[in-house]
């Protein structure tokens, strides 16, 4: 079986914390006239920090969304070959090992997609299979770990790259004074992911079975009004009720694999907010401690969108990980309303571990072909979690 390996996470250097964010709130919406909801939703996201890829100054400046997705990729080329390094150099491959690469963002546009850039630029193979992933929002993280185990089972002893670069601060609009933008404007921050699935060896998450499930008719509960001036973030007041819609389609999946989703012994999910994960505890009848990395991660980062499944499974590693046979669940949710959903087994002793097929080629990047703007390493400040 496919395993899901330790993931590689960055974050930007430049930080806001809640504090300053409820200052700016004040400072810019004095005269709302739900100011005080606004105020009082942001603080009970349990957000305490949030990465930024521009300093605050420049975030709230809006020059149009011609230079915003030029920021876009400028910042993406920068910022994300350290990371898919990293993601290599944790499951022990090379570029020249990788066989799908998976590129997952909703906060920027490119055509050819970043996936061509990063074949290029990093020495991936010419026949790379290439699938950039643009419309699923929060969900894609989950799309993309499902859509990699399917390109394994299609293909044994294949590997997949998986990328996840959002720069969600990139979407602010000053023009979208309703309590849902504002209260965005205090959820999301920015980061990039990197993992590879094996399809042979590895440690981390052998994935068994995954599925999808979509709400009928609430496509329009989370979605981008594309204007002008970009993408304008849309959220309808149900959205955080949307587990008691979705967690029978977990308890599904898991039933038809023959798991209890209540029994598991580990819980990897996107942190929309914490009424979703507070919810997740209710109708899975689950101690909140379950949760625990994923409410980390919107605690220390927000909601980092399609980044947040891959965030939370490096704290499960960085914690030790689990006993080899625990049985866990990933899990994404997004517009659609959309869950998408991996059940898998923790593997600490690779299994049937084959010689690499090619030569390994751990970090390859060719720095001369990275964006002619870009220094060759992170800024000061940035994190990277390997």
């Amino acid at each position: 079986m496919a395993t899901l390996c330790r993931p590689a996470i960055a974050v930007p250097e430049h930080v806001i914390t809640l504090d300053e964010t409820l200052d700016l709130a004040r400072a810019m919406h004095s005269g709302h006239p739900q100011l005080g909801l606004a105020l009082r939703l942001i603080e009970n996201t349990g957000v305490r920090t949030r990465h930024l890829v521009q300093p605050i100054e420049q975030t709230l400046r809006h020059p149009g969304f011609t230079a915003r997705n030029a920021v876009y990729e400028r910042e993406a080329k920068r910022r994300v070959p350290e990371v898919v390094e990293a993601a290599l150099r944790n499951a022990q491959l090379g570029a020249q090992d990788v066989d799908l690469l998976i590129y997952v963002s909703c906060t920027g546009f490119m055509m050819p997609s970043m996936t061509a850039w990063l074949i290029n630029t990093m020495g991936l193979r010419p026949d790379t299979r290439q699938m950039p992933i643009a419309q699923l929002g929060c969900a894609a993280g989950g799309a993309a770990v499902n859509r990699a185990h399917d390109f394994c089972r299609a293909y044994p002893g294949a590997n997949v790259l998986i990328v996840a670069c959002e720069f969600c601060s990139l979407c602010y609009q000053p023009t979208d004074l309703g309590v849902g933008s504002l209260l965005s404007n205090g959820l999301f921050g920015d980061a990039v992911a990197a993992v590879v699935m094996r399809g042979h060896g590895g440690t981390g998450v052998s994935v068994e079975r995954n599925g999808s499930h979509l709400v009928p008719d609430t496509e329009n509960w989370i979605s981008y009004g594309v204007r002008d001036t970009g993408f304008h973030f849309q959220l309808d007041r149900r959205v955080p009720g949307t587990m008691e819609m979705l967690a029978p389609a977990l308890r599904g999946l898991a039933a038809e694999h023959g798991w209890d989703a209540s029994g598991l012994g580990f819980y990897i999910v996107h942190a929309g907010g914490p009424r979703i994960l507070d919810d997740l505890c209710h109708f899975l009848n689950l101690d909140p401690a379950m949760f625990r990395y994923s409410r980390a991660t919107l605690t220390e980062r927000g909601n980092i969108a399609s980044a947040v499944v891959f965030d939370a499974l490096a704290r499960l590693f960085a914690d030790g990980g689990a006993t080899d046979g625990t049985r866990g669940l990933i899990a994404g949710f997004g517009p659609g309303i959309t869950a998408e959903i991996s059940l898998g087994s923790w593997v600490s002793v690779p299994r049937g571990v084959a010689q690499p097929r090619r030569p390994r080629a751990i970090a390859t990047t060719d720095l001369s072909r990275v964006h002619p703007d870009a220094p060759h390493r992170f800024p000061a400040g940035t994190t990277i979690t390997e």
